[in-house]
């Protein structure tokens, strides 16, 4: 066995350890932990952020595109944020012990199916060191114990914000363990960690579509796939020029380097003539760059839009940039059949104030999450006000959307009798 290997099965039993302690705490405990480390988070916020400078600025000597640097960097207003979630979560229900379901049988058997923690789950994500403190205060307050596996691009950000976790659940009485960095920054690392089954619970990879591919192929312990966010604007005939504007404007532009994300404009072509002219605007304002066909790119061209012609690979990206692919279509059926053969099953949003065709692109979209007459930036575990989220999930077992408190738990039937038997 190779020492890294053993390092990370050392790791996984330390974390098994751990996750037995947490079965068994209070709310109360788990919620002083968290307020814990926001406290500690905030108080080593000088110390957290020089750690992060050098990280950001290894990867720009790297050449990292502009999208992954602004992922990896923290400052304090974004550290702030980070603590401020910790302190939501902690004002959320604790899932663990709800009653998803109770009845009593005819022979008098009483039957709970009952929310119980996952155990040890695995997070597998890159150059976002936010994840690494969201994932740790999701699985404490849901009694998870936590691996963590950043980077190499963030490692002595995770390294830090890990050191500081870890100090403050000791001070709060608890397992440090909760909460690890798995070591390693090679790909053989993550191989040893895809395959601890029997240590690890569950494996949730967040990050672009090669990592996602390679834990979900690779990985031999249970895996939660989030995918990468192809999200689809369409506005429709109907849709009101201002408002269309202005979502389909937040949607593209207001962080471009998230998942959620716009990533393709559909157009119905009734009100291409009065609404693309006030969008290219617009976007020229902000500095997209419209990818479309010919009869698009003239729109662009009289706006002053940055412009290029659209590619099948225009269709299937995620830019991570102010970047956008467009097209016009005749009707509400197309802009679906469109959506069904590119969308990666993240979100979908339609702008209109009909509702004939709400319902039909509401029912005819098959993603995790559809928006109607709102932004796709809304896709978020904190925008749906589960405090943070671990990832969202595009695949359509067990969890779906942005996952949450509930979404990192399993359930037990609880079986109750007086000496019944079969």
């Amino acid at each position: 066995m190779s020492d890294d290997r053993a390092a990370i099965l050392e790791c996984a039993r330390r974390a098994r350890a751990a996750s037995t302690a947490l079965r068994s705490l209070t709310r109360d405990d788990k919620d002083r932990a968290l307020r814990a480390c926001a406290e500690a988070l905030r108080s080593q916020s000088k110390r957290i952020v020089e750690v992060n400078r050098h990280d950001v600025e290894r990867a720009r000597e790297a050449g990292t595109a502009a999208g992954l640097v602004d992922r990896l960097t923290l400052d304090a207003p974004r550290l702030e944020a980070i603590a401020n979630a910790l302190d939501e979560v902690a004002e959320l229900p604790d899932p663990v012990g709800d009653v998803v379901r109770g009845y009593t049988l005819p022979n008098g058997l009483e039957v709970r199916q009952l929310r119980v923690p996952l155990g040890v789950v695995g997070i597998i994500y890159e150059a976002r060191p936010n994840v690494t403190v969201d994932a740790a205060g999701l699985c404490l307050k849901s009694g998870n114990a936590a691996l963590l596996r950043g980077s190499s691009s963030a490692q002595s950000t995770n390294e830090v914000l890990v050191d500081v976790l870890r100090e403050a659940l000791v001070e709060s009485g608890l397992p440090a363990d909760a909460v690890q960095l798995v070591p390693g920054t090679s790909h053989e690392s993550v191989k040893h960690l895809m395959t601890a089954r029997g240590l690890v619970d569950v494996l949730i990879p967040r990050g672009g579509e090669g990592l996602i591919r390679s834990v979900v192929e690779g990985s031999t312990v249970p895996v939660i796939e989030t995918g990468v966010g192809n999200c689809h604007v369409y506005v429709d005939a109907d849709a009101d020029i201002d408002k269309a504007v202005r979502i389909v404007v937040n949607a593209k532009a207001q962080r471009v380097s998230v998942c959620n994300a716009a990533e393709t404009l559909l157009v119905h072509e009734a009100i291409a003539d009065r609404f693309l002219p006030e969008l290219m605007r617009a976007f020229s304002a902000v500095g997209v760059t419209v990818h479309g066909d010919e009869m698009l790119c003239s729109y662009a061209a009289a706006a002053g839009t940055s412009h290029a012609p659209v590619t099948d690979d225009d269709w299937a990206a995620e830019y991570y940039s102010l970047d956008i692919a467009a097209g016009i279509v005749p009707s509400v059926d197309a802009a679906l059949d469109h959506i069904r053969r590119w969308s990666s099953g993240h979100t979908e949003a339609i702008v209109s104030d009909s509702q004939t065709a709400i319902r039909q692109f509401v029912t005819g979209v098959d993603s995790a999450a559809v928006m109607v007459n709102a932004s796709t930036r809304f896709t978020d575990g904190g925008e749906f006000g589960f405090g943070a989220e671990i990832g969202i999930s595009t695949q359509k077992l067990h969890a779906r959307g942005p996952m949450g408190l509930a979404e990192l738990t399993t359930t037990t039937y609880v079986v109750v009798g007086d000496g019944h038997t079969r």
